[in-house]
């Protein structure tokens, strides 16, 4: 019913409208305009590296007239070095969903379905539909975690993140290794978003596996959501075959002001870690206050909690927070229908946020 009133309204031909490929898009989190404690969309709550601030200051408007490198060399190259591989194992993109848009349209080319969790970012859906790529979705367990069997099976590629999202659960390496080794024939992408906040990166395993490709962003730990640099590190066959495709879609892809922003960031380690730690120290300490509130959730090696509240509907409880012009992430999907994301914000936002989540839980009683 929607979709005919979408083409009723932009008065199209139906047998035009046949010619046009058409996918249900991602929906991106609310981005209130106005000042709000947001904590739904998984952005860092401190500011990037000093540094940062101080090249823009600094950076000669004049170069922005001329194009890019295309092969943004610059960030490839201080980006290799921070991880101790070549310059050709990485590839870099705008923003970690442009770098697995591109990975999908490079790798997941079989007739064979593609794997990914049922409940997990949901982009990895709409690339498949946007490709038509066929995929299937292997359910979570019960406790909302990755069952790695499901993934034994022939399939034509397989892709989850780690931490997944949106429940915060991290699969130690072990169990990560074991996906990638029973796929030795097909592609195998973690995506990494939240690795910073968790442990140890299948980064790690892209000399033994030559089917592995790991992405990371800059967007959560390094506070740079609104420079849109992500990137991939994989063997220099895999990055060579992403460059092909890159060259073929789009040569300039990351800006000038991106490429000296992001080299800025990964040589400033010290600020990037202790803006890490200091997301984790009050993620614990988040963990334990909505423990005493009666919330339940999956262990959080995120930067963020997906919590439940037996005796609250997770709807109700998301406008009432939205009333009280604090912003957290709901769904209302099947299996997580109770649920919100609660992303870590700064010890003086949780605490608004608690004092309102007690306000709407004492109403309720």
């Amino acid at each position: 019913m929607e979709e005919k009133s979408m083409e009723t309204k932009r008065n199209l031909n139906p047998k035009l409208l046949k010619q046009i490929r058409r996918v249900e898009p991602y929906v991106p989190g609310e981005q209130p305009q106005q000042k709000v404690i947001k904590l739904n969309t998984n952005e860092n709550p401190y500011p990037p590296s000093p540094n940062v601030a101080r090249v823009l200051k600094e950076m000669d408007a004049d170069r922005l007239r001329l194009y890019p490198d295309p092969s943004a060399e610059v960030l490839t190259e201080v980006l290799a070095a921070y991880h101790g591989v070549e310059n050709d194992q990485i590839f870099v993109g705008v923003g970690s969903d442009d770098v697995l848009s591109m990975c999908f349209l490079t790798f997941f080319n079989a007739e064979k379905p593609i794997l990914f969790p049922d409940i997990t970012y949901s982009f990895y859906k709409v690339w498949a539909q946007l490709y038509r790529i066929p995929y299937e979705c292997p359910k979570l367990d019960p406790d909302f975690r990755l069952v790695k069997e499901d993934y034994y099976r022939e399939n034509g590629g397989v892709i989850f993140p780690n931490p997944n999202a949106p429940t915060a659960i991290y699969e130690e390496l072990d169990f990560v290794e074991d996906v990638i080794a029973h796929n030795p024939d097909v592609i195998v992408i973690v995506d990494e978003a939240y690795i910073d906040f968790a442990g140890r990166s299948a980064a790690e395993l892209i000399d033994r596996y030559d089917n592995l490709i790991v992405v990371r962003t800059f967007s959560k730990s390094r506070s740079m959501a609104g420079m849109r640099i992500g990137y991939a590190i994989s063997n220099p066959a895999l990055i060579g075959y992403l460059n092909d495709v890159k060259y073929s879609f789009n040569s300039y892809t990351m800006n000038q002001t991106a490429l000296v922003c992001g080299v800025e960031s990964v040589k400033d380690d010290a600020y990037f870690k202790e803006s890490v730690e200091k997301i984790i120290e009050t993620r614990e300490w988040a963990k334990t206050e909505l423990t005493k509130m009666g919330f339940e959730f999956p262990d959080s090696r995120a930067n963020f909690i997906f919590a439940t509240h037996p005796k609250k509907d997770a709807k109700q409880l998301f406008e009432e927070l939205k009333q009280k012009q604090i912003y957290v992430r709901y769904w209302g999907s099947s299996r997580i229908e109770q649920y919100l994301r609660i992303t870590i914000g700064t010890r003086a936002e949780m605490e608004t946020l608690f004092a309102a989540l007690r306000a709407c839980l004492a109403a309720e009683n």
